[in-house]
């Protein structure tokens, strides 16, 4: 492929930044991919149960990472670019169909598409760049992804500790390659100029990730009530659920969510602030497939036995979620409101008390805490002006 020619793959300076059907379409796959992660942690809960679930969240997340920011500097009306998208969904597809058991016999299925996804599409840019000056960033890629496919795959052909211990490796070194920006000897490093910047597509992606996640909650809270019947007491915990998803919603988008394009554009430095909002965005995300977990038990158990795994989940989804905003709020302006660590310390304070109260008490004080962050940002918000981003240079 001569230069001109890998040069049409690119986005032009004057194209829209807004993101695409091709994008959206993308996307589906990923609300089936959290559902399925909801139920790998509502089945062990336990600290164990925990870690698989981070281990395996951060992969499908640094899977839709990886593809969203292709379309932030390649046309998406380009075939090759389509082809290596809807690649990428069908591969999500099937590590999602194999997420449930992939501690177990489905490892090697969900380690090998792992694999494949990423060095494929890597390799599928690199041929479509022959000749071109990115060529060098997509070789960078593709060979960090084939130093983490090494305990990928290894992790999947061993059992037990062992290939947690692998893949926690591998998750590692695969965010470890976003952070130096794919260091890599004889290469050298990426320069910004091959980082996603186009801001309102990078901040457009962010919000729509944050919309799939709450879909999954609402999916999980009504899958459930569908399961378990109409009855007064699963009807108020549905309801309560569904308060709560409006509450995160609601939270996420102050703001901080409106203006987090300006944010992106005004720094010196978009690539990182980006960046920086994406890993935000992976808290509040945690937080979200967390808080689908307790809404399940909650709907389906509103009056049982109060667990301390099930007030954990209940009460820490919307703790991670608060955490991962707080972050996303100094992103984009250089501070934190003060009622989301009041927030989170209420969250805390109410966690020992919850262990004597039904599972629907506490998700009702739950999202009284959240409902209080909410009427704070509304009565802060009252009679001001907007307030200017100011993200760090």
């Amino acid at each position: 492929m001569t230069t001109s020619r890998a040069g049409r793959l690119l986005r032009k300076p004057g194209d829209p930044q807004r993101a695409t059907f091709l994008e959206l379409f993308f996307d589906l796959a990923f609300v089936y991919v959290l559902t399925q992660l909801s139920q790998v942690l509502s089945q062990d809960l336990t600290w164990r149960g925990a870690f698989h679930t981070l281990v395996l969240l951060l992969a499908v997340w640094w899977v839709w990472c990886s593809t969203a920011t292709v379309p932030d500097r390649f046309d998406p009306q380009r075939p090759t670019i389509q082809l290596l998208v809807i690649a990428t969904l069908v591969g999500s597809l099937v590590m999602a169909v194999a997420l449930p058991a992939v501690f177990g016999a489905q490892g090697l299925v969900f380690a090998g598409t792992y694999v494949a996804v990423q060095v494929g599409r890597s390799i599928g840019l690199l041929i479509a760049l022959r000749g071109h000056e990115l060529q060098r960033g997509a070789l960078r890629v593709v060979i960090w992804f084939c130093v983490s496919a090494v305990p990928w795959i290894a992790g999947a052909l061993v059992h037990g500790t062992a290939r947690e211990a692998l893949w926690a490796l591998a998750v590692a070194i695969d965010y470890l390659a976003g952070k130096l920006r794919y260091l890599t000897p004889g290469l050298g490093r990426s320069p910004p100029s091959e980082l996603p910047s186009a801001a309102e597509h990078l901040a457009e992606r962010h919000r729509q990730f944050f919309i799939i996640a709450l879909g999954e909650l609402i999916l999980v809270s009504a899958s459930t009530l569908g399961g378990s019947g109409f009855a007064p007491d699963r009807t108020a915990a549905f309801l309560v659920s569904i308060a709560t998803t409006v509450l995160l919603w609601r939270i996420y988008i102050y703001r901080a969510g409106e203006l987090s394009a300006s944010a992106i554009a005004g720094s010196r430095d978009p690539a990182g602030l980006g960046l920086s909002a994406f890993y935000a965005h992976l808290v509040m995300v945690a937080g979200v497939v967390v808080a689908a977990v307790g809404a399940e038990l909650v709907i389906a158990h509103p009056f049982g036995h109060p667990e301390p795994a099930w007030i954990a989940v209940i009460l820490g989804g919307p703790a991670l979620f608060l955490a991962g905003r707080s972050r996303f709020e100094y992103a984009v302006f250089s501070r934190v409101s003060i009622d989301r660590p009041i927030g989170l310390l209420a969250l805390a304070a109410l966690t020992p008390l919850m262990l004597l109260v039904p599972p629907l008490v506490a998700a009702l004080a739950a999202t009284a805490v959240l409902a209080g962050v909410a009427i704070s940002d509304a009565a802060r918000a009252r009679g001001r002006p907007p307030e200017p981003p100011s993200p760090p240079g």
